[in-house]
């Protein structure tokens, strides 16, 4: 039968072999951590020098658009004409730009106010070197409320238009209403007769149709100025005299010229100070 020193003998090197047993333990854990921390450490170094070597800290971020340029929008319309979409970048934004109106009823000279309506300016000029103004017909007269004479349209119908739309600019100044007046119409503005301004189906669907006022017009302050005639507004005027007729052929106050107005050809010369 075992001593009570003996028994106490084995307990203490059970004990000791505990101790040693958990010191063990906790060395092999604490080489297994340094080692996943060293093996961490080496594949961050290989993923940081393989992006350096293949230059991402070099590349600098993009610039965002310059504040005035242009952003066209895809028009999906079946009556579009594609002919590309002007450059977003780089257009002129002062002076205006002389252009000429050619029909077969003589020359119109114009000009696009390019400070005030920098996009629509450009838009004009990359159609006109498109040709896409050429052998159109004017396809609206109208001589009641608007007296306008209405171009642009590729297919002469109204609804021809580019592949892209754009933002309005330069929108006339419309009168404060007054709020004594409570059933008073909406405040109207006046186009001069000259005033060349764009026409949309609603707030930035601006395309390629504008029109031409031949008369000083009060109308809604929805439709963006782009330049004048300087010269020539008179062979509208006159034209405008014949009146316009509908589909029938019979008179109507707005309606398809009666005597045709063709543009054969609208060019747009590089920006220049105004002469008027």
């Amino acid at each position: 039968m075992a001593s009570s020193r003996d028994r106490q003998r084995q307990l203490a090197r059970a004990k000791l072999d505990r101790q040693t047993a958990r010191r063990t333990a906790h060395a092999r854990r604490r080489r297994q951590i340094r080692a996943g921390v060293a093996g961490g450490i080496a594949l961050l170094v290989i993923i940081v020098g393989a992006l350096w070597m293949g230059g991402v800290f070099d590349k600098k971020p993009t610039p965002p658009a310059a504040i005035g340029d242009c952003t066209w929008q895809p028009n999906t319309a079946p009556t579009v004409k594609d002919v590309g979409t002007p450059p977003t970048t780089g257009m002129a934004k002062a002076g205006v730009a002389p252009t000429v109106i050619t029909t077969n009823l003589g020359a119109i000279s114009a000009e696009l106010d390019v400070a005030k309506a920098p996009c629509a300016a450009e838009s004009f000029r990359y159609l006109a070197s498109k040709k896409y103004f050429d052998n159109t017909a004017c396809h609206r007269l109208s001589q009641e409320q608007m007296f306008v004479l209405q171009c642009g349209s590729h297919n002469a119908e109204g609804t021809g238009e580019p592949g892209y739309t754009y933002a309005t600019e330069n929108l006339p100044q419309a009168p404060v209403p007054d709020p004594a007046a409570s059933a008073s119409p909406s405040p109207a503005v006046t186009y001069p007769a000259g005033t060349i301004a764009l026409v949309n189906k609603g707030a930035n669907t601006n395309g390629g149709q504008f029109m031409i006022f031949y008369k000083d017009t009060p109308a809604s302050p929805a439709y963006a100025i782009v330049g004048k005639v300087t010269k020539g507004l008179e062979l509208i005027t006159k034209a405008a005299e014949a009146g316009a007729v509908n589909a029938s052929g019979a008179k109507v106050n707005d309606g398809k010229p009666k005597n045709d107005i063709i543009i054969q050809t609208l060019t747009v010369a590089k920006p220049t100070e105004s002469a008027t």
